[in-house]
């Protein structure tokens, strides 16, 4: 295990880095922070380097390939960006799935705040759904804020980046229904049932999804106020309408 004292120190300036979308895109790694983060990763086989302020915080199991450093107080805290620091962290590489037939989706038109975005992560895999597709707009999947809120999803299925179009247009092709989140010439949700396959649109926190695309649905959705409300938060509202969807 090589040991870091000082915030200075090259690698630190390096990993620092990883915190912006241009590094993370040109490495194709990223960051995770915490023992949680940090244990999923680890039996994702992702991890390439792996940071603690103490031999201690060490998991008990970790692959012989990986690159080990034990840094002081100083150095860890110059590296992350939390202001109360967990003593662990790795580097990782964006995790790569088997293709397989993904028939329940979840897709997100510019969602932009990093919090949402790592909910309806989380929400999508708890609700056992294929995949989430990330329309054009949306918040980088990989930042730490996105990465904290869905609690180590980022690692049990996959995420993609496609234009919305494209994808509405392959799903139509294999059959599988297409819903979005309106709150305008759209059926409250309890009206719809579903039987296997759909994907499920929702939008920007506050424009909503792209008329344009809200036309290429084969049925829009909303979920009723029964309070002053004006609406839903997005994560939530995707919570509510994918449960249902799902069954």
């Amino acid at each position: 295990m090589k040991y870091i004292e000082s915030a200075k120190n090259t690698n630190i300036k390096q990993w620092k880095k990883l915190h912006t979308k241009k590094e993370r895109t040109k490495t194709g790694l990223f960051l995770v922070e915490g023992i949680h983060l940090v244990e999923e990763a680890l039996k994702s086989g992702i991890v390439k380097e792996l940071m603690v302020t103490s031999p201690d915080m060490l998991p008990s199991h970790i692959q012989p390939d990986i690159e080990l450093y034990e840094l002081s107080e100083e150095a860890f805290s110059a590296m992350t960006e939390t202001e109360t620091p967990q003593h662990i962290a790795a580097v990782c590489t964006v995790p790569v799935f088997e293709e397989k037939k993904v028939e329940r989706l979840l897709l997100l038109d510019a969602v932009q705040d990093p919090g949402n975005l790592g909910t309806l992560i989380r929400t999508a895999d708890a609700a056992g759904l294929d995949a989430v597709i990330l329309g054009e707009g949306t918040v980088d999947a990989f930042n730490g804020k996105t990465l904290r809120s869905a609690q180590g999803s980022h690692f049990h299925l996959p995420i993609l980046k496609q234009t919305l179009q494209q994808a509405i247009t392959e799903l139509k092709e294999r059959g599988i229904p297409v819903y979005g989140s309106a709150l305008k010439d759209a059926k409250e949700y309890k009206s719809v049932t579903v039987e296997g396959p759909f994907a499920l649109i929702v939008g920007n926190e506050g424009a909503g999804i792209d008329p344009e695309i809200l036309q290429m649905t084969d049925q829009n959705l909303y979920v009723p106020m029964y309070g002053q409300a004006e609406s839903l938060n997005v994560a939530v509202a995707a919570a509510v309408l994918v449960y249902h969807l799902r069954g």
